[in-house]
């Protein structure tokens, strides 16, 4: 075979990949041809352009049919990510001919979902009613990387230390409190420094959350461990362990006003200045985000309206 072409991308075309892909499938290309609508001499011809512009055998060609050579494997996975790509963007434009007229694709954490977002995008909503918002939930570390590796337009988390490749504003700030079931020792208290809560056990959130962190690093500074009982995967099943008298737990202070109304629980402030925390929105580059995207980042960036 030739060496490869250069230009690959150049030479290829979709009629040709999805011949390909029929071909990979129905283990022959006289039926990938009958299945695609084209010639048998067409379709053979296409293949053999597709094996010179790779500059190998795309195929074994066996008596009963055909069979991929390990080119032909590796062709096939990116032949089902251009396609899979192709129909996504046909998914995204057809929702401008539907009237939506921007897409923007946001990851946050859980804090920021469950105290600020719902509020917040309720207003760039109202604003913008064209734009549709495509909102997931990850970890701290999740969305960096997601923003990182383009799998969303922006980022709304508390990012770790190692962001000096990625663009940040501030969003907003809250406190971490200590939750405790009504009557226990450390309720009566004003607040509590972390380190004296130790001899307790403790309810967490997944080990790689922000809260888990912070908790552990905390222990560590103080030459000590902490005493986790359990590990959960929401805000609200937190409080319900705790409630049920399982163990204490951390939660974002304006999480907890949203949460206190199953009763049974209450807060208790940390006088460790960590409990201050900074969620923050992440890009790539805010100057270069698609102007839906820029339009959001600005309108999350602003301020809150000053309560009546």
């Amino acid at each position: 075979m030739a060496t490869p072409d250069r230009n690959l991308a150049r030479r290829l075309d979709l009629t040709s990949l999805q011949l390909f892909m029929a071909a990979s499938e129905l283990g022959s290309i006289g039926r990938a041809a009958e299945h695609e609508y084209i010639a048998a001499s067409a379709a053979s011809k296409r293949i053999a352009d597709l094996e010179d512009a790779v500059g190998a055998p795309l195929f074994y060609r066996r008596a009963r049919g055909v069979e991929l050579t390990p080119a032909g494997q590796t062709f096939l996975h990116h032949a089902k990510a251009v396609q899979f790509n192709l129909e996504r963007m046909q998914a995204d434009l057809n929702e401008y001919a539907q009237g939506v007229r921007g897409h923007v694709r946001v990851h946050a954490n859980i804090s920021a979902i469950v105290q600020f977002l719902p509020e917040d995008l309720a207003g760039f909503a109202q604003c913008h009613p064209e734009v549709k918002i495509d909102l997931s939930e990850h970890l701290s570390a999740e969305v960096v990387r997601a923003v990182r590796e383009g799998d969303c337009d922006l980022g709304i988390c508390h990012p770790p230390t190692a962001t000096d490749d990625l663009a940040l504003r501030p969003y907003r700030q809250d406190r971490l409190v200590l939750v405790v079931p009504e009557g226990h020792a450390l309720a009566r208290l004003p607040a509590v420094a972390f380190t004296d809560t130790l001899d307790y056990d403790h309810l967490g959130l997944h080990s790689n959350s922000s809260i888990y962190l912070a908790m552990s690093r905390a222990a560590h500074q103080a030459g000590r461990t902490v005493r986790l009982r359990m590990q959960v995967t929401g805000l609200d099943a937190l409080c319900r362990m705790v409630q049920s008298g399982l163990g204490l737990g951390l939660v974002p202070d304006r999480a907890f006003g949203l949460l206190r109304r199953m009763g049974g629980l209450q807060a208790v402030a940390l006088t460790d200045d960590w409990a201050t925390r900074e969620l923050q929105l992440v890009a790539r580059d805010f100057a270069t985000l698609p102007v839906t995207a820029r339009l959001l980042a600005t309108h999350l960036g602003s301020p809150p309206p000053a309560a009546s």
